[in-house]
């Protein structure tokens, strides 16, 4: 399978930072159900941190995920053998149908087709199986976001945005055709850096949407881009040199219908 936009940069840069997200989504998962012994699947498992957080609870895990780039670092990682690991893309895994007893994806899922995507969760799913997961939720202002709108425009409509995930109406009327006891749990995740140029090599080398981003800008764009995220991270630049925000953020859970 080719690569995607998700093998530029460093994935694994953004995965680490953040995982924590990811135990609270397989926290969410094993409140439903008890994960020992459980058949999970991680979907768009990136680098695996959801994946290794369930296996490290004793569930029989697999991680997928569309980008072989990223499946390789995360069949390095420690307890990786713990975990079955394979290349698909998520809405359409070719697992077998009613197999697993829990679904799970940390800002995984938010990115394919919603239609799709939850088709597939609901074949995989065996019935009263758990689904859980999670999303960004569309803030007033986003310093990881808004210098490329301010530059490029805003992105082309393609019908659905990973953002939607983290409206609580959109993404009830997504999941109520197959799920009950749809739970949403609101967070803030912190993001760090130790100085604006330490998040200038973030975006511009490590993020691979960002780093992809750069790329596809016309030289001047870059430019203006790399002018605009200086001035957003100097916004949030504290006494220290340190850069630091918040971006609000949901866990999902719900449990398959009989």
């Amino acid at each position: 399978m080719a690569s995607t936009l998700w093998s530029a940069g460093r994935y694994d840069a953004v995965g680490d930072r953040i995982a924590p997200i990811a135990a609270q989504v397989v926290d969410a998962a094993e409140q439903r159900r008890p994960l020992r012994g459980a058949a999970l699947v991680d979907l768009a498992c990136g680098t695996g941190s959801a994946a290794l957080a369930a296996a490290a609870r004793g569930a029989s895990v697999t991680g997928l995920d569309i980008t072989p780039e990223l499946i390789a670092i995360a069949a390095q990682r420690p307890g990786a053998d713990a975990v079955t690991w394979c290349t698909g893309d998520a809405s359409a895994t070719g697992l077998p149908a009613h197999s697993f007893d829990a679904v799970v994806s940390n800002m995984g899922i938010i990115f394919v087709d919603p239609d799709r995507q939850v088709a597939e969760i609901d074949r995989l799913l065996e019935p009263e199986g758990v689904l859980a997961f999670s999303a960004w939720v569309r803030g007033v202002t986003n310093p990881l976001f808004d210098p490329v709108v301010s530059v490029l425009g805003p992105p082309a409509t393609s019908g659905f945005s990973p953002d939607q995930w983290g409206d609580a109406e959109t993404l009830t009327a997504r999941l109520d055709p197959f799920f009950d006891g749809i739970e949403i749990q609101p967070g803030l995740h912190r993001w760090e850096f130790e100085s604006v140029s330490a998040a200038q090599r973030f975006l511009t080398q490590e993020s691979p949407m960002h780093v992809e981003t750069f790329r596809r800008a016309e030289p001047t764009q870059r430019e203006q881009l790399a002018v605009e995220f200086e001035a957003a991270m100097n916004e949030h630049r504290e006494a220290s040199g340190t850069v630091a925000f918040t971006a609000p953020f949901v866990v999902v859970s719900a449990v398959r219908r009989p």
